[in-house]
């Protein structure tokens, strides 16, 4: 059955009036953190003055003992102290006073004048409280506390405290237009205008009128009307000529509402709105305005990218901007709703969302909303939750939850359709029978989706692809994440690039891998769960009835940091198709190359490989959206190939003999030169290269590269970048995109990463100094450093200053009289290089660099091979254990040990992400033990259910002889927990554990 749904959506941009006022509360907050709960906020303690947003747990960065755990990227937590004090303006007297909070994480309380106000626990709503009633003449005292003790409360890293806009609103006491009362929508357009049917709850004067005017997008007025408030339940208007909202069209119009009583203006807002219409059908998959439109959507985190939680505005259109030039026209909410100014953004780039409220409606994470509140609050929350987002024409679809499950689907799906009846419902694989659009996760892109039945409801791909990609990191053979061939996962093949791996660089030595996930993986589209990006977009390209899909993710995240990447010092999700800096990867590209019109092409790899034999074949890809390509490398041609179709010929490919010199891509239409890139060979690093982005008001953004002598990017640069601010800007991030480093983003020193590094600034006034030691850190073919340092100005202007920069080598800091820097220096061996910079005798900037042998990016010897292709396996030293200890004395286990019992009953406990359907599997146990008397019984328990009682054989040793046990399981959609408890005797000797 087809259904077919016009919108017109509001979003509010309101305005001042005598009758309605705001009041910015987004400056000059008291700030402190307390570890010890109280009712009472305190009082002696020192605070310190911060700006909303603010999120103290990301400005902190990850730490070993981090209270978010894994799941949260090992970031901190505990409870936040927050006050200001304000006076009300003059205008605000005898008006009812709204305090509105945007958002808060979490378990927020508020307090007015040492009163509690109110109390909202999810982390993830607006909301607001009529704060009259607390209010005095004069100062006002405005406390709100944040309690993020209990930890892990989401499987992804969340903010901490008040990271969204504050403000408070006056309105008339007794006649107002009621908050997110207006609901405007279109059920038809017939020809050349479009009916309007608008509803607003009024409150007040029985005498009261509203009178409403639209306006076009070029702000000329098209129709008005005039009607009784309280006879309003809804009225017509029509809108000739429309303009209608779309991605390449984002045309917005404005309504003006003004509430009268005679002459008396009572309340007055003025919205922007946007005229679509939607339909979601089985056969044809999603139309918008009447024609096709294939979602090219991504999952997004609120806090994936640099800045945590806390994103200006500005910031966060750069954001979004970011992902509408990759050709992204939609994105998934995942896990929950994002501010307010997400959406009004949204609404105006032209960006479609698919609206998320809930991750699970039961425990995922161990102190989840799920656990401790759903049950309770999920009618207010997802009220409020459509109430506010009903009116926006980014909002396309709701979806009210994400591998998870229960019968309150049906309960949660009604109450979307009382609230708004112009859009239908999903969820991320939860529930499916309950929603009015099929949507899957992961199973989306198994080989048995495709070999199934077709859907019989309109489908759409929430959770796919799952690629996962290091930037400037390349394997040429295939990594699965699950391995090769998985009956479970049905993967689709991608064959190996080369026969054998010809890349030696590495993310770490062998010798200190915790366990087989911590590894960087490849850029060439060849690292996955299911399906490959080239594959997958095969596949929603080409089917009909295939809607879209919002691949996992477009920002990497920190977060899920064991379960993906094993743990510390992994803390993020390297799963994006641009990285933790903002930074675009290959995958970027490529879909700019699928999704985007404006000629470009783009090359993979680099082309710097010191330690690569010459005449080694590198394949060579570009990703371009022209008719052909011709590669040529030092000017010779290399062949001219054709971009294709199918997933396989999407990227040219050459199999390049290496040599040193220039790649170079020339990309034609009709045999006319339409974009061309050029890449080099570079040297040793020897200085960096600032460039500066202004087109972020008040948030500038300066990009570090580290480069050759010659100015040429060297692709391997990790040098640390000091940076030292003059002046009134603020440092919101210091990011380099490396998912396993451990600096935080407040620290003024950042080891840059794959030869990059980016700074974030709030302020144009100031004067940013960035120096560093450059040379290669393993010293793999130079012992040379040079010690640079440069300045750039957030206002344009440069004070030129003159440094008299000192070094030396033998761990102590330099003074003036040590060895002056004037050419590059030799420091062969292992040493800790220090450096400062004088400025009129006094240390200006202060660098250190460490080298030597095994420091920095791991480069594999001809003898060392670190498995590239190895099944997700949970390591038992990660796991949650009661009477265990961790031993590495024997040999053959894996990871860094093993759990042993010690003659005690006991307990392990694993985590175990699902992101396909819920199925059987295989559990696979490593185990030892030599007890002649006894199997070592354990129950097997898995998400609470006793599966088994499982015997183990004696192995003949304690920590020598590992072998396995299989054991049949069935595995849940999301989250799953597995115990393996004793049953009357010690428990095995435990190395990993498998699902397959």
């Amino acid at each position: 059955m087809k259904l077919l749904f016009i919108a017109i959506t509001l979003s509010f941009l309101i305005t001042k009036t005598h009758a309605r006022e705001i009041l910015s509360l987004n400056q000059q907050w008291e700030f402190r953190t307390e570890k010890n709960f109280s009712d009472i906020p305190p009082t002696t303690q020192e605070w310190q003055t911060v700006n909303l947003p603010h999120d103290w747990s990301w400005q902190a960065g990850p730490r070993k003992n981090g209270a978010q755990a894994a799941q949260g990227g090992y970031r901190i937590a505990g409870i936040g102290w927050y006050r200001k004090k304000f006076e009300l303006p003059a205008n605000f007297a005898n008006k009812t006073i709204f305090g509105c909070f945007d958002g808060i994480y979490h378990r927020s309380t508020v307090f007015l004048n040492g009163q509690e106000v109110g109390r909202r626990p999810y982390g993830f709503i607006s909301f607001r409280y009529d704060l009259t009633p607390y209010l005095k003449k004069g100062s006002n005292t405005l406390i709100v506390r944040a309690d993020c003790r209990l930890e892990p409360s989401t499987r992804w890293y969340h903010p901490c405290g008040i990271y969204a806009p504050v403000c408070l609103e006056a309105a008339h006491p007794t006649s107002r237009i009621v908050h997110d009362g207006i609901i405007i929508r279109t059920p038809q357009i017939i020809d050349t205008q479009a009916s309007i049917h608008l509803s607003a709850e009024i409150q007040g004067s029985a005498k009261a009128k509203l009178h409403i005017q639209i306006f076009d997008p070029t702000g000329k007025e098209v129709t008005k009307s005039e009607i009784k408030a309280l006879e309003l339940t809804k009225t017509l208007l029509t809108v000739p000529d429309p303009q209608l909202w779309s991605p390449q069209t984002p045309a917005l119009y404005q309504a003006s509402l003004t509430l009268k009583n005679d002459h008396e203006v009572l309340d007055l807002q003025k919205v922007s709105f946007g005229i679509r219409q939607i339909n979601w059908d089985k056969d044809t998959g999603f139309s918008l305005n009447g024609r096709q439109t294939k979602l090219k959507g991504v999952c997004e985190h609120l806090t994936g990218g640099p800045l945590g939680g806390a994103w200006p505005k500005p910031l966060l259109e750069w954001k979004l901007r970011l992902l509408k030039d990759m050709g992204c026209n939609a994105i998934r909410t995942a896990h929950n709703p994002q501010i307010p100014a997400f959406y009004d953004l949204c609404d105006q780039l032209g960006i479609l969302v698919m609206d998320e409220i809930f991750d699970g409606w039961r425990r995922k994470a161990e102190h989840d909303y799920g656990a401790h509140n759903f049950k309770d609050w999920w009618q207010r929350d997802l009220t409020d939750w459509i109430r506010r987002d009903r009116n926006h024409p980014c909002v396309i679809i709701w979806s009210v939850g994400n591998e998870t499950g229960g019968p309150i689907a049906k309960e949660l799906v009604s109450l979307c359709h009382q609230l708004d009846e112009t859009r239908l419902v999903t969820s991320g694989h939860s529930a499916s029978q309950h929603m009015d659009v099929y949507g899957v996760n992961g199973h989306s892109e198994s080989q048995k989706f495709f070999s199934e039945k077709r859907p019989e409801k309109a489908f759409v791909a929430t959770e796919a692809p799952h690629t996962w990609q290091v930037r400037g990191f390349y394997k040429s053979k295939t990594w699965y994440r699950d391995g090769y061939p998985n009956q479970r996962q049905s993967p689709f093949e991608t064959p190996d690039l080369t026969e054998t791996e010809i890349f030696r660089n590495a993310a770490f030595p062998s010798n200190i891998i915790k366990n087989r996930k911590q590894i960087f993986q490849s850029s060439y589209d060849n690292a996955y769960v299911r399906i490959n990006a080239r594959q997958a977009w095969e596949k929603a390209r080409d089917l009909p009835w295939y809607s879209g899909h919002f691949r996992w993710t477009g920002f990497d995240y920190p977060g899920e940091a064991s379960y993906v990447h094993g743990g510390l010092p992994f803390h993020s999700f390297s799963s994006g198709a641009l990285d933790l800096a903002g930074f675009p990867k290959d995958l970027y590209h490529f879909y700019r190359s699928q999704w985007t019109f404006a000629p470009m092409v783009h090359l993979l790899p680099h082309w710097t490989h010191p330690l690569l034999k010459k005449g080694t074949l590198i394949p060579v890809q570009a990703y371009s959206n022209a008719e052909e390509i011709e590669l040529f490398l030092n000017d010779k041609s290399l062949g001219i190939q054709k971009p294709g179709k199918k997933w396989n010929r999407m990227a040219c490919q050459w199999l390049v003999p290496w040599t040193p010199g220039t790649l170079r891509a020339i990309a034609r239409n009709d045999g006319k030169q339409v974009a061309e890139q050029t890449i080099e060979s570079s040297t040793s690093p020897r200085n960096l290269k600032i460039e500066t982005d202004n087109r972020t008001p008040d948030f500038p953004i300066i990009d570090i590269s580290i480069v050759d002598e010659k100015n040429r990017p060297y692709p391997y640069g990790e040098n640390n970048l000091n940076i030292r601010i003059d002046g009134q800007a603020k440092l919101l991030s210091f990011e380099n995109g490396d998912p396993s480093n451990l600096q935080p983003p407040s620290q003024k020193t950042k080891r840059a990463f794959m030869g990059k590094a980016r700074l974030f600034l709030h302020g144009t006034d100031a004067q940013i100094t960035i120096g560093g030691i450059f040379g290669e850190r393993s010293q793999i073919t130079s012992p040379l450093y040079s010690i640079k340092i440069t300045s750039v100005s957030t206002s344009g202007t440069i004070k030129n200053q003159k440094f008299d920069i000192r070094y030396t080598l033998d761990k102590t800091e330099p003074t003036l009289n040590s060895p002056l820097y004037q050419k590059p220096f030799s420091a062969k061996g292992s040493h800790t290089i220090r450096a400062t910079a004088f400025s009129d005798g006094k240390p200006f900037l202060m660098m250190r660099e460490d080298v030597g042998k095994n420091k920095g990016l791991h480069w594999l010897s001809p003898s060392e091979n670190l498995e590239t292709n190895t099944s997700q396996a949970i390591q038992a030293e990660t796991a949650k254990t009661k009477n265990g200890t961790i031993k590495n004395n024997g040999n053959s286990f894996r990871g860094t040990g093993y759990i042993d019992f010690e003659g005690k009953e006991g307990s392990i406990t694993f985590y175990q992400e699902n992101d396909g359907s819920a199925g059987d599997a295989t559990l696979t146990i490593r185990y030892t033990h030599n007890d002649p008397n006894t199997k070592r019984p354990l129950k097997v328990i898995l998400n609470n259910k006793l599966e088994t009682i499982a015997s183990f054989k004696k192995t003949g040793s304690w920590n020598t002889n590992w072998q396995t046990i299989k054991i049949p399981v069935h595995l849940k959609k999301g989250a799953n927990t597995l115990t393996l408890e004793s049953n009357g005797s010690r428990l095995p000797n435990i190395d990993e554990i498998l699902f397959e």
